[in-house]
């Protein structure tokens, strides 16, 4: 009787257990409301803009549809634990006639690339994922978190760049000596590649961006299978929960009629940069990357003066009347004054012309202010000839000569 009872013991007991275990890493489930306002921090974090519109509506119809997202904080995750990152690459001007070609062999496309690129580095490396890590705001939050879900694991509240970034290199792991690959690459018709190796992760962003082109513009990237101890070491902690505040901040903002950008800088230890109306956006696509000048015309207090940004993907660098005013890695955010939401630039070319703007300045996390990290992610990565300079510096030079420029 002991050893049948037992039979039925086991399996009760070791449900309980991994349930306990699951309670005990303080893994939950997000709120609609946590959602709705992680896609509107998530797009102020992009450091260019996104539609947050469309991202709400995908994730609360997958909500709707039964889909779980859940949260674990990088301190509750288990050394043992292994995690992936999700990421696109784009392809600006894609080869127009392997589009044509695909189109007249009646090739469809994929549903989730970026889940099977997932389930493929799974195989490859023949360990099973216990959850996902964002590789950057913007549009990746939402694939990351839909990735996530449908693979029924936890997104960390972490983020590799904690900034939108043009290039796959300008990430945390590689700033701190955690390469990307192996990696595994889907693209929109779910041709599927292994790279075992690369010489470094800028040899990866060439391979991918190059496939990229060659795939109709898009390919989706698993990388970054790190353990545990890897996470703590390769990763802005937090930063969920910083785009979670950031959308909550402007939407109680609105909600009690006061200014939202002025809440959202305060809140992100930031800097109002310029408010104005954009009059020019010189827009090109070369590479695979979006390039774009951009020009304000300033009004209200800044009537009379002329901001201008450089673009690679995302606001790279921008000047107040020709003197440099904030520079990657720091970010540069474009509001809507009203809302306090990113202005929505997709389908424009830059930034739309006629668009009210107000510019704010956020302060990049420390570790991007190694000298590693200024190397990949800093002006002279981009071309410029000048060294990079903290925002808080730049904007106490700016205050002085506004200053000077009353009296």
């Amino acid at each position: 009787m002991l050893k049948k009872s037992m039979v039925y013991f086991l399996p009760i007991w070791f449900l309980l257990t991994m349930l306990q275990a699951q309670d005990m890493l303080k893994i939950r489930e997000l709120s609609e409301q946590e959602l709705i306002d992680m896609m509107v921090g998530s797009s102020i974090q992009a450091t260019r803009g996104n539609n947050s519109e469309r991202m709400i509506e995908r994730i609360l119809s997958a909500r709707e549809a039964g889909k779980k997202f859940t949260i674990i904080s990088v301190d509750e995750i288990p050394d043992d634990w292994m995690a992936v990152v999700t990421c696109g690459v784009g392809g600006g001007l894609p080869w127009e006639y392997v589009e044509e070609r695909i189109k007249s062999q009646n090739i469809n496309r994929i549903g989730s690339p970026q889940l099977e690129a997932v389930k493929a580095l799974s195989r490859y490396l023949d360990k099973d994922f216990k959850a996902l890590i964002r590789s950057e705001p913007a549009g990746a939050t939402l694939t990351a978190m839909l990735t996530a879900a449908e693979l029924g694991i936890p997104i960390v509240d972490a983020c590799l760049s904690g900034r939108a970034r043009p290039e796959v290199q300008q990430q945390i792991p590689f700033v701190v000596g955690i390469p990307a690959t192996p990696a595994a690459m889907v693209t929109l018709w779910g041709d599927t590649l292994i790279l075992e190796c690369s010489i470094d992760d800028y040899r990866l962003e060439d391979l991918a961006r190059g496939v990229a082109v060659a795939s109709g513009g898009a390919v989706w990237l698993a990388m970054n299978a790190m353990s545990g101890r890897d996470i703590k070491n390769g990763v802005i902690p937090g930063n969920l929960t910083q785009a979670m505040l950031f959308g909550r901040t402007v939407r109680e903002a609105r909600e009690k009629r006061t200014d939202p950008v002025e809440a959202l800088v305060e809140v992100s230890n930031g800097y109002k940069l310029f408010h104005g109306v954009v009059v020019e956006s010189e827009y090109r696509s070369d590479r695979g990357f979006h390039w774009a000048d951009v020009k304000l015309k300033g009004i209200r207090e800044y009537q009379g003066h002329v901001y201008k940004i450089f673009i690679k993907n995302e606001n790279i660098i921008s000047w107040l009347d020709d003197e440099p005013d904030v520079m990657s890695p720091d970010l540069i955010c474009n509001l809507n004054p009203q809302t306090g939401d990113a202005v929505n630039t997709w389908g424009s070319k830059g930034y739309p012309i006629g668009q009210e703007v107000v510019m704010v300045g956020i302060p990049a996390n420390p570790l991007w202010r190694k000298h590693r990290g200024i190397e990949v992610l800093g002006p002279r990565h981009f071309g410029f000839d000048f060294d990079y300079v903290p925002i808080e510096v730049l904007q106490r030079r700016k205050a002085v000569t506004f200053q000077k420029n009353k009296k």
